[in-house]
This record gives structure tokens, C-alpha cells and sequence, in this order.
């Protein structure tokens, strides 16, 4: 940051009013996250002995049994957790995907092929515009599993910053889209087919010839996308970024991002490093169009959790980043060796110490979490309380919305809680005349709505962690307040959205059927 940027600076907040300053406040006050889910860690533990000892009614629809909650403290427990300590936290699927790709991301920032095209971008984009680029982007990102979370989150932050506006708001932004609009994309992706095998499991509870469309909520996704990148647009620009306007940018200057016009060698390096990328995205489009290709499944489709060209999205950003990175560095003249692009790479680790801390305990808390089962208690609960409303179809769909918008700020696995959810409310809904596509789809907007809220959530950590960078006071409370009105606006709105859907008879998606015969 320069010294006039510095002098220029307002003075540190003292604090902002209203309910969301209260939220902010309350939130700062709790203890530090690793803290946190160390508490939780327990209260999980307690909660499971205590709870051990009484039997439930409720039926997991996987196992066909009566639900069991699994005491956490008794002997074969304990040792259980004891020997996969160390597996627990190596095998969290978030770790892995965040550190590899931050390895290629790592070299691209350091050269400064990120910052650089970044700026050139700003060159073509109105700055009015920023705020549903950044949103239209975390919306696509959907596409590649989990890559927004490392990828767009953060670069939202840069290019507010280097448009001269708050580098949080970018990041709200992004996160809004990344993760508050995660149901809503244009493009399919692989969440699509996970949640259509869950669903057509459920229908066939009732129908066992009945069959479900991958992209059974495609029409209602594509259009909940515009709905999305409006609504982050308008909450963005008048409740978020208005609200940060006191909240000074005291981040390390060597971590910030240069603002500086374009020189010579970095439009050279640019240029070069983006037909190095386009290259690289151009042969793998090559390799994916074959029938044959070893990037598909056995069944030869593309998006699905099986196919190798999903399961390598992490490896493919972590080369689609470090060779246009290292291309950048050489012809630009900021990177003279390799071990120039090992720094690239040992910086961007230190950075993640503090989230490493963090997963390390939210891992043993997931693993303890799972293995009692309360987190399955407590969706058959809400879902059981819910079959009460079985008379009036419109409110069971905002019931449904809103006890998987309740049930995420604790499982935050989208196919975990469908798993438990779908048996349950698919065939309730088809014999009153809904469609399995329905149900689906208000499922989805209850699922994404709440994502932005809740720290349990694996990568909300790590969004803290971006936020740190340019404000270093960031905690748990200012990220939960700053994403609030658009996890209450998304809900609300949304759901609505969803009741238009259903009252008007518009197609959810291909093959989708509003009546079950």
C-alpha cells in the first residue's frame, strides 16, 4: 500500500451499529475458530453420551433402522478416534483440494501473472460492472467442484482492491456466488447427477419404474443465476460495501496487490502467458471429445463424480495456473529461476498456515460429528415435525426450504443431508402431485442459501483467511455479518422465486413433470 493510500486511510472503525454490528460484534467476540470447534469437538462428545441412553422413533431411510445415537466417550470410541487422528485430518477433503491448487496459484501471484491480467482486465471492464462480473464468475466456477473457493474468492478481493474499492466487498461478493448461489448455474456440473441419483432413489420408493433427468432442475437453476447475480449486485453495492467504507485496509503492503499502468514486459509476459493457458485449455477440450476418452467415465459421460476429468479439476488448476505463471515470470523478466517459482510456491504455504490450524480441528470435529450421528437426528427431526404439513403443498416446499437452510449450518455435505432427506420428502411430495423435480429444487435453495453463514461450513476458514489479508481484525463475526443479507435476501427472495415456479407451472428442467400420475 502506498504512504498517500496510508495517510489517506480513515480511521479504525469503532464499531457499526444496528443488527448486523451486533451480529459482527458477537460473533468477534467468540473465541478464535480452532478454539471454537474445539468446544464443539466436546459439546459433540457430551451430547452423544448423554443422548446414547434414549431410544428414537425415527427411521434412517439408508439403513431402514431405528435411528441410534453412537456414545463418543465409551472405550471403543475413544480409541476409534484416537487411531484415525492423523487420517481424520490428512484425508479431509478440503485440505487437499486448497493446498495443491494453491501451489500453482502460489507461482501465478508471484510472478505476478494474476495481479498483471487482472489489471488489464480493469482496463476493459467499467468499474460498475465489477460486482456482477465477480458474482457471474463464482456462479461458473460451480462447474469445477470446489475451484471457486480457492480461486475466484480470493481474486475477487484483488480486483476491488485494484479498482480502488473494498477489497471485502469483492470478496463478499464472490463468496455470494461461489457459494450463496451454489444452485444456481447455467452451466451443469457435477452436483447435478449426484443430487438426481439421491432423488430418483426416493421416487422409486414409490414408483420403482420411475426415472429422473440429470438435469431434471437445469431450466430453474438457469434462470435462478440472473436472479442471483441481481440480487448479490444490488446487496454488494448498497448494504455490503457501504457498510465496510469505514473499516480501514491495514494488510502487509508486500501482500497487497501493485497498482501500477501496465509496462512493456507485462503486457509481453501477458501476452504470452495467456496463449500458454489458451493452449493448454485447447488440447484438453481435444482429448475431451472423443467418445473413447480416457477423461470420461465407463459410461462415457463427462460430468459425473466418476469421471477422471472431474476428479483431476484440482490438478488441472494447478497446471492451468503454474505454467502461464512460470511463461509470465521468464518474459516478463519477475521470475529468473526455479528457484524463484519454489518461493512462488513456499509463500502461498505460508499463507495457509493458520488455515491449516484451523482444519486440523474442524477435521476431528467432523469425523466425532458423523460418527455419533446426531447430525442424522437432527435432519429426520426437522423432517419428521415437517410431515405435519403434508395438507398444504406450498408450505411444506418453504418447510423444506427451510429446515435444509437449518440443518446446513451443521452438515454442510449437500449429498449428505439429501441422502437423509430424499427418502423422506420425494415420495411424501409425489403423492400429493409434486414432482420429484420440485422437491429437488427447493431442496437445493434451502441447501445454498445458508452455505455463506455458517463457520462450520469447511472453506468458511479459509474466507477469513483471504479477508485477513487486507483487514488483519477480520474474525468469524465480520465475515458472518458481511454475508448475512445475502443469506436472508437469497432465502426469502429465492423461495418466492421457487412458489412462482410451482403456482405458474414453468418447466424445472428437461423431462421434469409437475404432476405424478
Amino acid at each position: 500500500m502506498s504512504e498517500e493510500k496510508q495517510e489517506q486511510a480513515p480511521p479504525p472503525s469503532k464499531g457499526n451499529g444496528g443488527f448486523l454490528g451486533t451480529v459482527e460484534r458477537v460473533g468477534n467476540a467468540l473465541p478464535d475458530p480452532a478454539v471454537l470447534f474445539i468446544a464443539l469437538l466436546f459439546i459433540v462428545w457430551v451430547l452423544s453420551w448423554l443422548l446414547s441412553y434414549l431410544t428414537f422413533s425415527f427411521i434412517d431411510p439408508r439403513s431402514e433402522e431405528p435411528i441410534i445415537i453412537v456414545n463418543q466417550l465409551t472405550g471403543t470410541a475413544i480409541t476409534s478416534f484416537m487411531s484415525g487422528f492423523v487420517t481424520n485430518f490428512v484425508t479431509f477433503g478440503p485440505i487437499g483440494t486448497v493446498l495443491v491448487a494453491m501451489l500453482g496459484i502460489g507461482v501465478a501471484e508471484h510472478s505476478g501473472f494474476i495481479t498483471t491480467g487482472i489489471r488489464a482486465l480493469l482496463n476493459v471492464t467499467a468499474v460498475r460492472l465489477l460486482t456482477p462480473m465477480v458474482i457471474l464468475v463464482g456462479i461458473v466456477s460451480h462447474s469445477a467442484v470446489d475451484a471457486g473457493y480457492v480461486l475466484v474468492i480470493p481474486i475477487g478481493g484483488v480486483i476491488f482492491y485494484a479498482a480502488g474499492r473494498h477489497p471485502l466487498a469483492g470478496i463478499a461478493a464472490a463468496f455470494a456466488g461461489v457459494s450463496g448461489g451454489f444452485s444456481a448455474n447455467f452451466v451443469p456440473a457435477a452436483l447435478d447427477p449426484l443430487l438426481q441419483g439421491l432423488t430418483q432413489g426416493g421416487a422409486q420408493l414409490l414408483d420403482p419404474t420411475i426415472e429422473v433427468n440429470t438435469l431434471n432442475n437445469y431450466f430453474f437453476t438457469t434462470a435462478s443465476s440472473l436472479l442471483i447475480i441481481s440480487l448479490g449486485w444490488w446487496i454488494t453495492d448498497r448494504i455490503v460495501e457501504p457498510r465496510l467504507a469505514n473499516t480501514p485496509i491495514d494488510g502487509d503492503e508486500e501482500d497487497l496487490p501493485e497498482m501500477h499502468e501496465l509496462q512493456d514486459n507485462e503486457r509481453k509476459g501477458l501476452r504470452w502467458a495467456l496463449i500458454a493457458m489458451l493452449l493448454g485449455l485447447v488440447v484438453l477440450i481435444l482429448t475431451l471429445i472423443p467418445e473413447g476418452s480416457p477423461w470420461r467415465d465407463a459410461d462415457g459421460k463427462l460430468v459425473t463424480f466418476q469421471a477422471p476429468i472431474m476428479q483431476s479439476i484440482v490438478a488441472l488448476i494447478f497446471f492451468l495456473f503454474l505454467i502461464p505463471g512460470i511463461v509470465f515470470g521468464y518474459v516478463a523478466g519477475t521470475l529468473k529461476g526455479i528457484k524463484d517459482v519454489i518461493e512462488g510456491m513456499t509463500h502461498a504455504m505460508h499463507q495457509m498456515a493458520y488455515y491449516l490450524v484451523i482444519m486440523f480441528f474442524i477435521a476431528q470435529f467432523v469425523y466425532s460429528f458423523g460418527a455419533s450421528n446426531l447430525g442424522t437426528l437432527l435432519a429426520l427431526a426437522g423432517a419428521e415435525a415437517l410431515k405435519g404439513l403434508q395438507d398444504y403443498p406450498s408450505i411444506l416446499i418453504v418447510g423444506i426450504v427451510l429446515l435444509t437452510g437449518f440443518v446446513n449450518l451443521f452438515v454442510g455435505s449437500a449429498s449428505a443431508k439429501w441422502g437423509l432427506l430424499a427418502p423422506i420428502f420425494v415420495p411424501m411430495l409425489m403423492s400429493l402431485g409434486i414432482s420429484p423435480d420440485l422437491t429437488q429444487a427447493a431442496y437445493r435453495v434451502g441447501d445454498s442459501s445458508t452455505n455463506i453463514i455458517t463457520p462450520l461450513m469447511p472453506y468458511f476458514p479459509l474466507v477469513v483467511v483471504y479477508c485477513q489479508r487486507y483487514v488483519k481484525g477480520t474474525g468469524i463475526g465480520t465475515l458472518a455479518a458481511m454475508m448475512l443479507p445475502y443469506s436472508l435476501w437469497f432465502l426469502t427472495t429465492w423461495t418466492i422465486f421457487l412458489l412462482i415456479y410451482y403456482a405458474i407451472g414453468l418447466p424445472l428442467g428437461f423431462a421434469a413433470s409437475y404432476t405424478y400420475p
